[in-house]
């Protein structure tokens, strides 16, 4: 990494009503694709609970270019959306965060 802070990558997926399950389902097979890309350290799939259909997926990646030049640019991320994008109501909202401060709690 270079001493670059890692990006977090937050994306807001709403799930087309009453798909949430089969969603949940798909998302393996869209996981094994995802952790292939190149500068990909993490990932975490959350529901959220006052709204059932709509997900939260964190991605941590080395450096902001890994996900916006090389995963999405890269034929891995056609197969990403191949596999999720079907459930999708409408597209994500997708931002990007880098760390100020972090560190255990005192």
């Amino acid at each position: 990494m270079g001493g670059r802070p890692m990006i977090l990558e937050v994306a807001l997926l709403q799930i087309k009503p009453g798909d949430g399950h089969r969603f949940e389902q798909a998302f393996p097979q869209a996981e094994k694709v995802l952790v292939q890309a190149k500068g990909r350290l993490s990932h975490e799939l959350r529901r959220c609970i006052e709204t059932p259909d709509r997900y939260l997926l964190l991605v941590r990646w080395e450096t902001l270019e890994a996900h916006t030049e090389g995963f999405r640019g890269s034929p891995l991320f056609q197969q990403w959306r191949a596999v999720i994008g079907p459930f999708f109501d409408g597209a994500p909202v997708v931002e990007h965060y880098e760390e100020l401060r972090g560190g255990a709690a005192a």
